[in-house]
């Protein structure tokens, strides 16, 4: 197995009157053996490209691909060890779950017949589909045709495993489902993984670390709970998290942002943290707010709530300063029961506040990251 890396890989299109069209800009990654790597944005943001770079679908504009020690732009897709899982599963219709699976290694190995079958056999029983072996993809349902083409991709024992937005075509239950199953499946076979991704949800539940493009640019490489918690500018904040983080534009008055409903004061150690910049971004996560009756100090305002989303362990409540102000959302537990129209009390605590430049977009204050280990149980 290798670890695989990208080095200030570029690619540019050009368009048939000459323009050219920057699709990925100095992209650099490193992805270790055994390491999920997420590669996460908004359509058209290069993620797609960027896995058909590494794949030798596309050529590289500038950069290199590394995988291990070896340098490996030019080389044919064949000749890279790597395996990918479409989007569409690209299954061969006439073809059996068995031949499907079989034919990459009949076509590109010498590998015999005999060790051809059992291969397949100990990836299908791995996957679960070892019953749909002599099926064929109209007979099965989009979960087991997706399996089918993990299937496919397993039995070549690659070096790097690819995976472009696989589960797209699964409804919501089935999607859940086949994220977990994933996330086995690849700490079982333990190869570098690059899986893209438009959905924030699974990136965060499935990724050992979170790489997240936009216009082509890498915005920040880390953990799901890094770039959750510790966002390196607005877009990273307003894109990983669901609801979205909450935006206020304010400006900096002494040790008070000002905004156009509200004034939050801030303590000297926010303060020095946040500089001298005057035109500001605050931001604060809808699970940070805290709703109740009462005022309770400098950070308390009194909204009215707008509307109510019930989601069951929990609600979306959408709330208001004023008939003319932009609602804002707070989450809040289930049973905590509030009615759209009700005068409600939002508290925003300090410690839980994001400042970012307005005019950068860069984070100049996050709240900080307190992980806790759960104890080991005493038997």
């Amino acid at each position: 197995m290798a670890d695989l890396q990208l080095d200030n890989v570029t690619k540019v299109f050009t368009e048939d009157d000459g323009n050219e069209i920057v699709a990925v800009d100095e992209v650099s990654l490193d992805i270790d053996d055994g390491e999920f790597l997420v590669l996460v944005g908004p359509s058209g943001c290069g993620k797609s490209t960027t896995l058909r770079m590494v794949a030798g679908l596309e050529t590289v504009s500038a950069g290199q691909i590394r995988l291990g020690s070896s340098v490996i732009n030019d080389a044919r897709p064949k000749e890279r060890d790597i395996a990918m899982v479409f989007q569409s599963y690209a299954l061969y219709p006439h073809m059996t779950v068995r031949e499907n699976m079989s034919f990459g290694l009949e076509e590109s190995t010498s590998m015999p017949d005999e060790k051809i079958a059992v291969t397949v056999e100990e990836a299908a029983e791995m996957l679960g589909i070892d019953d749909l072996l002599d099926r064929k993809p109209d007979d099965l349902s989009g979960g087991q045709q997706q399996r089918v083409a993990l299937g496919r991709a397993i039995v070549r024992d690659p070096e790097v495993f690819l995976l472009d937005e696989p589960l797209s075509n699964l409804d919501a239950k089935l999607r859940a489902q086949m994220r977990t199953e994933l996330q086995r499946i690849q700490e079982e076979i333990g190869v570098a993984t690059i899986y893209v991704t438009h959905d924030q949800t699974e990136a965060m539940t499935m990724a050992d670390k979170i790489a997240i493009l936009n216009d082509g640019q890498l915005q920040q490489v880390g953990t799901p709970l890094e770039c959750y918690h510790e966002p390196n500018n607005l877009f990273v904040a307003g894109f990983i998290g669901e609801p979205s983080m909450n935006f206020f534009d304010v400006t900096r008055q002494g040790d008070r942002l000002v905004h156009d409903a509200f004034e939050y004061e801030l303590s000297a150690e926010t303060a020095g943290e946040v500089g001298d910049q005057r035109d500001l971004v605050l931001g604060v996560r809808p699970e940070d707010i805290e709703v109740g009756s009462e005022r309770d100090g400098s950070h308390s305002y009194e909204t009215r709530v707008d509307v109510v989303e019930p989601m069951g362990d929990e609600n979306n409540v959408y709330l208001a300063f004023g008939p003319d102000s932009e609602p804002f959302v707070a989450t809040i537990d289930g049973f905590q029961h509030v009615e759209g129209g009700q005068s409600v009390v939002a508290r925003i605590p300090e410690d839980a506040i994001h400042v970012f430049d307005r005019s950068s977009g860069r984070a100049l204050r996050n709240r900080q990251l307190d992980t806790q280990t759960v104890p080991e149980p005493q038997i």
